[in-house]
């Protein structure tokens, strides 16, 4: 297995090398597409990686990654499954993509917010709408007997 090259991206200006011995791959019987030969062939992959003690991760994006990514984590392990194609070496190659994506996009810095304002005419169309709203609810009471 060779090491895992994630591009370069927001966060990540050099990109990423994780080294193939820190990745952990299993491999099982899966369900889905391969006909009879789904019984037979252990083409799952689970590919699995320590956030905690990986080296192509410095301590800023460690933790940030470890803050993103926290609901998909055993622990600090992240792990990354693929069944969609027949073959394994289809499936290696993807649960490698996906677990490249899920870094890229873990190490990126978060986006400010920056606040928007409503436009006039928007404004315009709501405060007409509750006029018209409120007109309707009113048309509805009881008419007073003065």
């Amino acid at each position: 297995m060779d090491d895992l090259h994630v591009t370069t991206g927001p966060g990540a200006p050099r990109g990423l090398i994780v080294p193939a011995d820190e990745l952990v791959e299993q491999f099982s019987r899966a369900s889905g597409p391969g006909g009879q030969g789904v019984n037979t062939t252990d083409s799952r992959v689970q590919l699995s990686l320590d956030l905690a003690t990986t080296s192509a991760l410095d301590d800023a994006q460690r933790a940030l990654v470890l803050a993103r990514l926290a609901p998909r984590l055993a622990g600090t392990v992240l792990t990354v499954t693929a069944t969609e194609q027949r073959s394994q070496r289809r499936n290696r190659a993807a649960a490698r993509e996906r677990l490249a994506d899920l870094l890229r996009g873990a190490v990126a810095p978060p986006v400010p917010r920056r606040p928007t304002r409503r436009t006039r005419a928007s404004q315009r169309r709501r405060l007409q709408d509750k006029r018209e709203r409120a007109q309707l609810k009113q048309d509805r009471r009881r008419p007073r007997t003065d």
